[in-house]
């Protein structure tokens, strides 16, 4: 009875072990799209992995259910779950702040920005993984079209425009931006996005002295997997494929030369 028993334990120990095995098994990337993982008002945007094949779902952390409307972010100020120290609020809306999109030495960066995710193909490039391309350049699209587009062609990535915006981020964007179905995804209203964006990781702190350059400069590299952090690679480095498309020296010394002092 004993050796029964025993031999028992030893098979339901080996299937314990079996489904461990099965449920540690690696299933894909992290991430369906490149760039930065976080949506608009519904809360933070978190990668799941679901037969084999990665997926982003939002999580509600606020939102227009909650008391105070707050929405999840990964930037100071923004409420709710902020990777980043908070620092003092200017009072209006973010995008009350930005106003027309910013010229001078911000417009400066985003070129620097550009050069690291869009190359050559600026304002109308698509990710290079998409497999299925919009009909048309992404400057002669309506934000209606973009999302169609988006909507039949799933599985694949659909990082958009100068600043490779992926798709969550995009709608979050446009909503804080009250642009319309009908709006053109024009140079002007992409940059116009970049500048929330921007002014989300702290580009008003960062000119006022409140936050470091290198703090920023992290910041903004949470947001474009293109620019290195001060790691040297870039904060997605693995993920879908992504790498930093600069160093960190030239990245530093850009931006040094943007923002002198």
């Amino acid at each position: 009875m004993r050796r029964y028993l025993w031999i028992l334990a030893m098979v339901l120990t080996a299937e314990g072990a079996a489904a461990q095995a099965i449920s540690m098994e690696p299933r894909g990337a992290l991430f369906a799209d490149r760039g930065p993982m976080f949506g608009g008002a519904g809360g933070a945007v978190v990668p799941m992995v679901r037969d084999r094949q990665a997926q982003v779902i939002q999580v509600s952390t606020g939102g227009a259910g909650s008391a105070n409307g707050a929405e999840a972010s990964l930037f100071a100020g923004r409420a709710a779950a902020s990777f980043f120290a908070p620092w003092p609020s200017r009072g209006a809306p973010v995008i009350d702040r930005i106003g027309p999109r910013l010229g001078g030495p911000v417009a400066q960066l985003r070129d620097l920005i550009a050069a690291a995710e869009a190359g050559r193909a600026g304002y109308d490039a698509v990710q290079h993984g998409a497999r299925i391309r919009p009909p048309l350049p992404p400057t002669r699209m309506t934000l209606t079209e973009i999302y169609a587009w988006i909507d039949a062609t799933p599985g694949q990535p659909h990082a958009i425009g100068r600043y490779q915006i992926i798709p969550a981020t995009l709608r979050g964007l446009v909503r804080k931006a009250h642009y319309g179905p009908n709006t053109r995804f024009t140079p002007e209203v992409q940059d116009r996005l970049a500048d929330i964006l921007l002014e989300e990781a702290g580009l008003t702190a960062f000119r006022e002295g409140v936050m470091t350059r290198t703090a920023f400069m992290n910041n903004i590299a949470k947001i474009w997997a293109g620019l290195p952090n001060s790691s040297g690679r870039s904060h997605y480095h693995g993920y879908a494929g992504n790498r930093a498309t600069m160093t960190w020296a030239h990245f530093e010394g850009q931006m040094a030369r943007i923002f002198p002092g």
